[in-house]
């Protein structure tokens, strides 16, 4: 899955990595080291500019709301339980198969995070001694230090209680497509640590490498089967994970320190 991640990379940088076209300074956000689901996220999309005469789709970056809310939903209530998409029924489950056929996205990340259950704490959860068990976060990111470039999915809602005028009339959210863990080798591995991704969780977010960027983002392509196929897991190899300090599990705490690899786990895992 994909619960938080790290997006800490200028705007501008992002606009010439992914040969952004139209992109609004005012919505630019500050960086964010522990994004955590309901906040504001960076996405790439393409799709017309509101009331301008030329029609045709333009690559732009907007600030929208990590946790997608279905376009027929009531109320947005329960987006934060639709942070998350999966690959293999993308394209059927209600909520996600309109996005999926045409409003597509990538949500630029440094990485992301996901923890682990330590041994000793595993043990006394089994025996009943202990509610909660502590777990070591650990931070993936690709290897070669490039963008992490996750497939997503966006979606309008408006909301019927407030007037055409209101700000807040239509909310713009979006939802991380995830797919199975890589069981191939990390390009690196942390000592006496997890040696593929699949180790540290079954799920993880579905990386775009930058070949599939333009067709990922191409409103014009609709056919799902096409679609699905743009859904296959990039190479092996790309990623490294090492162990981060715990205090990345509280979402209040955010600074460029969360990422700073531990020579050790703060907390014993199960490798």
């Amino acid at each position: 899955m994909c619960g938080r991640y790290s997006a800490s990379r200028r705007p501008e940088d992002l606009t010439g990595l992914f040969q952004v076209e139209k992109w609004e300074p005012a919505e630019a956000l500050a960086p964010d080291w522990n994004v955590a689901p309901t906040k504001e996220v960076y996405a790439v999309l393409e799709r017309p500019v509101k009331d301008a005469d030329d029609q045709r789709p333009v690559r732009q970056m907007r600030a929208l709301k990590w946790g997608l809310v279905p376009s027929w939903a009531k109320s947005p209530e329960g987006a934060a339980r639709m942070i998350n998409a999966r690959a293999e029924t993308v394209h059927e489950k209600p909520s996600f198969r309109r996005p999926f056929v045409s409003r597509r996205c990538i949500l630029p990340a440094d990485g992301y995070y996901e923890w682990v259950t330590g041994a000793d704490e595993r043990q006394l959860e089994e025996k009943g001694k202990k509610k909660r068990p502590r777990k070591q976060p650990y931070f993936v990111t690709p290897a070669d230090g490039s963008v992490f470039a996750m497939a997503g999915l966006y979606e309008f809602w408006r909301d019927r209680t407030l007037p055409d005028d209101h700000p807040m009339a239509w909310w713009v959210t979006c939802t991380v497509i995830t797919t199975e863990a890589e069981t191939t080798p990390l390009a690196v591995a942390p000592a006496d640590g997890p040696a593929a991704l699949a180790d540290i969780h079954p799920r993880m977010p579905l990386m775009l490498t930058p070949d599939r960027w333009d067709d990922w983002l191409d409103p014009s392509r609709t056919d799902v089967e096409e679609l699905k196929a743009l859904l296959a897991p990039p190479p092996g190899g790309l990623m490294r994970a090492y162990p981060v300090a715990t205090a990345v599990s509280n979402v209040r705490n955010n600074g460029p320190e969360l990422l700073e690899e531990l020579a050790a786990p703060e907390v014993g895992t199960l490798f």
